[in-house]
C-alpha cells in the first residue's frame, strides 16, 4: 500500500471530517495571490500548502527534483518528471504534515510562509492543456440520447459497444472554477422551418463528467496498452462540458459536435492523484462483447466517485438536481488511453481526457438536463415554483465529488460556472 494512503494517518492541521482534503488526499493545483505569483499549491484540510515555499526551504533535497519546478503557472513541468517523482514528492508531504513531523509545525517562520487559507487564494487553471479528448463512456447516457434521437429499440450505434467512442475537443476554451461562460451563438434549425437562423442557443445544457491529466509523454507510431496506462495518468478533475443542444442536433451531422462543444469546457483547480485514488478501484459493468484483445485488461479499473450536479438559480439557494458514481462508466480510463494511442496517436504532458456525460439508469442520476428533462419536453419544477428545460441565463451549474471508505474522503472539490447573457 502506497503509505500516504494510510486511513491512520492524521496531520497537525485541524481538518474537517467533511473536508475534501485530508492527508490521505493532497491534490496538486496552481494558485495566486496578491503577493505571490501563480506556482504549485497542494491543498490540506482549509489551507494551501506553497510547495515554491517547501522547495526554498530545502524540504526536497533528498529527492531528485530541481525545486524551481514548483515556481510554475501550470503542473505541467512537474508532471513531466513521472510517476515515480509525483509519488515521492506527495510521500514526503504527507510525512511532512503528520502529527508527528515537526519540520513545518516546529519553525513558526515557515509554517507562515507556507501555509495560506484557501479563501485568501485565486485558484488558475491546473494544467496547460495540450490536447482536449471527450469520450461517450457511460452506457446509460448513451442508451438515453440514443432513445430520444434514434431509434427506441437499438439506441446504441453499432460500434458502441466495441470501442471507446470520441471526438476531440478545444484546448483552448477549457477554463477553470469560477469563469463565467457566455451562452453561445450558432446556427440552429426549427422543425418546422427550411432555413437555419443564427443567434444564442435556446438550450443550453451542463454535462456532469469526469476527466484525467497525462503527465508522460510518447512518441509518435508508439502505443499504450491497458496495462501501462497508470504510468501516463497523473490524476483527475471534474469536468463540465457545456452544451449547447439545439446547435448540437443541427451541426452534428455528418463529424460530430463543433460549435456546439468547442465555447467551453469548465474544469476544477484541484488535481487528484491517481494514487489517492488507489484505495476506491472497483469493478466495473461487464463488457459484452469481450473487447478486442488491445482493449482487454486485468484487475480492478473502475473507480467508486460519488457525483453531484447543483443548480443555483440568480440570487437563490443551491437545489440538487442529480447523483451518480463514476464506477458506472462502461469504458474505463486504461481503455481510453490505450484506443487513444492504438493508431500511433502520440501523448503529450497536460492532454485531457474527459469521460462523458455519467449517467445511471434511475432519472435521479442522469448526468446532463437532456436526459432529466428528455430534450426538454418534462421541464423540472424548482423550489420556487419556476421550470428548466435548459439553463438559464444567470444560472450557476456546482459540480461536486467524492471518494468515500474507511472514514476516509478524498475529494474534488467543486467545478462551478455561471452563464452570462450571449454577447
Amino acid at each position: 500500500m502506497i503509505r500516504a494512503n494510510d486511513p491512520t494517518l492524521h496531520s497537525w492541521i485541524q481538518i474537517s471530517p467533511e473536508s475534501d482534503f485530508p492527508i490521505q488526499n493532497l491534490p496538486f493545483g496552481i494558485f495566486q495571490t496578491p503577493e505571490k505569483d501563480p506556482r504549485v499549491g497542494v491543498a490540506i484540510g482549509s489551507y494551501v500548502l506553497d510547495m515554491c515555499v517547501l522547495g526554498q526551504y530545502n524540504m526536497f533535497e533528498l529527492i531528485d527534483i530541481d525545486p524551481t519546478v514548483f515556481h510554475r503557472p501550470f503542473l505541467n513541468d512537474f508532471m513531466a518528471l513521472g510517476r515515480p517523482t509525483w509519488r515521492a514528492i506527495r510521500n514526503r508531504v504527507s510525512e511532512l504534515l503528520r502529527t508527528d513531523n515537526e519540520e513545518i509545525s516546529g519553525n513558526s517562520e515557515l509554517m507562515q510562509k507556507c501555509l495560506i487559507r484557501m479563501t485568501d487564494v485565486e485558484m488558475l487553471l491546473p494544467v496547460k492543456v495540450s490536447n482536449y479528448t471527450d469520450f461517450y463512456s457511460s452506457l446509460e447516457h448513451a442508451t438515453h440520447v440514443g432513445q430520444m434521437f434514434r431509434d427506441r429499440e437499438n439506441p446504441l450505434l453499432p460500434n458502441w459497444r466495441h470501442l471507446p467512442v470520441g471526438y476531440h475537443g478545444r484546448a483552448s476554451s477549457i477554463v477553470v472554477s469560477g469563469t463565467a461562460v457566455h451562452r453561445p451563438n450558432g446556427q440552429t434549425l426549427d422543425p418546422q422551418e427550411e432555413s437555419p437562423v443564427f443567434g444564442p442557443t435556446q438550450q443550453l445544457d451542463f454535462e456532469l463528467e469526469l476527466a484525467f491529466v497525462t503527465g508522460k509523454e510518447t512518441t509518435p507510431g508508439s502505443r499504450v496498452s491497458t496495462e501501462e496506462a497508470d504510468e501516463h495518468i497523473f490524476g483527475l478533475v471534474l469536468l463540465n462540458d457545456w452544451s449547447a443542444r439545439d446547435v448540437q442536433k443541427w451541426e452534428y451531422v455528418p463529424l460530430g459536435p463543433f460549435l456546439s462543444k468547442s465555447f467551453a469546457t469548465s474544469i476544477s483547480p484541484w488535481v487528484v492523484t491517481l494514487d489517492a485514488l488507489e484505495p476506491f478501484r472497483v469493478k466495473g459493468p461487464e463488457q459484452v462483447p469481450r473487447p478486442l484483445p488491445y482493449l482487454d485488461f486485468t484487475g480492478h479499473r473502475h473507480y467508486d466517485i460519488n457525483l453531484e450536479v447543483l443548480l443555483q438559480p440568480a440570487d437563490r439557494e443551491e437545489i440538487s438536481l442529480c447523483h451518480t458514481n463514476f464506477k458506472q462508466v462502461y469504458w474505463n480510463m486504461s481503455q481510453q488511453l490505450a484506443h487513444q494511442t492504438s493508431n500511433g496517436c502520440n501523448l503529450q504532458v497536460g492532454d485531457l481526457y474527459a469521460s462523458g456525460t455519467i449517467s445511471g439508469s434511475e432519472p435521479g442520476s442522469f448526468g446532463s438536463l437532456l436526459e432529466l428533462t428528455r430534450q426538454g419536453s418534462t421541464p423540472l419544477t424548482l423550489p420556487d415554483g419556476s421550470q428548466r428545460s435548459f439553463l438559464h441565463d444567470y444560472d450557476t451549474v456546482i459540480m461536486r465529488g467524492f471518494a468515500e471508505k474507511e472514514g476516509i474522503r478524498i475529494g474534488f472539490g467543486e467545478v462551478k460556472g455561471q452563464v452570462l447573457p450571449a454577447v
